[in-house]
């Protein structure tokens, strides 16, 4: 599968992601953040089960789920986040 990821600053110059599938808008309910493009057309391996340089936990069931996967707050900060 390939994602679009965005992202938003947080407080300490951290960033919370999303991964939406390549092609698909922001869902409504994410919408009312001001996310900007941090990466496109990202292959995502169905198996993966962490994205640990976005701090996403479980990216697929998320996708499948909600449409989207969106950064955990438990371990935002964990991985090598991209600028």
């Amino acid at each position: 599968m390939r994602v679009d990821i965005y992202r938003r600053p947080e407080t300490g110059g951290q960033f919370s992601y999303l991964a939406v599938p390549e092609g698909n808008i922001i869902p409504d309910e994410a919408t009312s953040i001001d996310w900007e493009a941090a990466e496109r057309s990202m292959d995502l391996d169905d198996s993966v089960e962490r994205l640990p340089q976005f701090s996403i936990d479980d990216p697929i069931e998320q996708i499948s789920s909600k449409g989207y996967a969106i950064t955990s707050v438990k371990t935002l900060g964990d991985g090598e986040l991209p600028m």
